[in-house]
């Protein structure tokens, strides 16, 4: 057959090419944060943390840190004690005297702060102020003027003890030579410096009360005064008790520079009146 004219089909028209797309913007990189206020202070410990979370075997490094943590608090502790027992070797009222223990409350400062951030008070404190200033600063005034009490009545008994009345009037001996006011500073700074060191950078754990209290314990007998030691485990479990119930160490600070101001001003003189017996009781 042949096909009729006109009856062959026309071509369809080719498709338009569709338009090309533009490319879109390239995206800019964002700005490279800087490091915030907190990081810029951290610590040496925190510093040593971070790089170590940041690298290749973070674990390795970061259990690296731990030991290095403790090694700083450790030389700090055995730096403290035998600038403890030096300032209890020299004649009270000296400039030597003096710079021992000024130097001693910097090292616990120091070894405190360089360990890491210490925390003052818990969430609690910070965001009432009622509840803040009741915990922070009434409680731990009337607890050090307590403690000041229950130290006060046992002293009116033990200093008619020949033996005791001396071991205890060998230490006050140092709060009555020379300056009263720098040794009352002294002993304020050194106060809230423990405080940092004992119940802040060595406070970790789940006995950080019984361990914070024999480590305080062991840095008072480098004095080679029992008297000291036991006062020193009285107050630390009466600062632990405050650390732990606040969640900072402004409490145990407070209370700790109250205790230490009243104890110089008001035991002395117990122990050098010489009209006084002894023997007596």
């Amino acid at each position: 057959m042949t096909p009729r004219r006109g009856s062959a089909r026309k071509p369809s028209p080719a498709p338009k090419p569709s338009p090309a797309r533009k490319p879109s913007p390239a995206r800019k990189p964002s700005p490279a944060r800087k490091p915030s206020a907190v990081a810029s202070k951290a610590s040496p410990a925190s510093r040593l943390r971070t790089l170590a979370a940041s690298t290749p075997g973070a674990v390795a490094r970061l259990r690296g840190t731990d030991w290095f943590n403790a090694a700083w608090l450790g030389t700090t502790g055995l730096s403290a004690a035998a600038l403890l027992r030096s300032s209890f070797a020299v004649k009270a009222g000296s400039t030597r005297f003096y710079l021992l223990t000024a130097t001693l409350a910097g090292t616990w400062t120091g070894g405190a702060l360089g360990a890491g951030p210490i925390p003052w008070c818990d969430s609690d404190c910070r965001d009432d102020p009622a509840t803040a200033a009741r915990t922070l600063v009434i409680v731990p005034v009337v607890t050090g003027a307590a403690t000041f009490a229950v130290f006060y009545g046992a002293a009116r008994v033990v200093c008619h003890h020949r033996v005791l009345r001396r071991i205890i009037g060998g230490v006050l001996h140092y709060a009555e030579a020379g300056s009263t006011p720098l040794v009352m500073l002294i002993a304020s700074g050194s106060g809230v410096a423990e405080e940092l060191y004992f119940r802040g950078a060595l406070w970790t754990g789940p006995h950080a009360l019984r361990s914070t209290t024999a480590a305080y314990a062991a840095s008072t007998a480098a004095t080679g005064n029992p008297a000291l030691v036991l006062a020193g485990l009285i107050t630390s479990v009466i600062f632990g008790w405050q650390r732990e119930s606040t969640g900072g160490v402004l409490a145990p600070a407070i209370t700790h520079v109250t205790w230490s101001a009243l104890m110089l001003r008001y035991l002395p003189p117990l122990f050098r009146d010489p009209h006084r017996s002894p023997d007596q009781g």
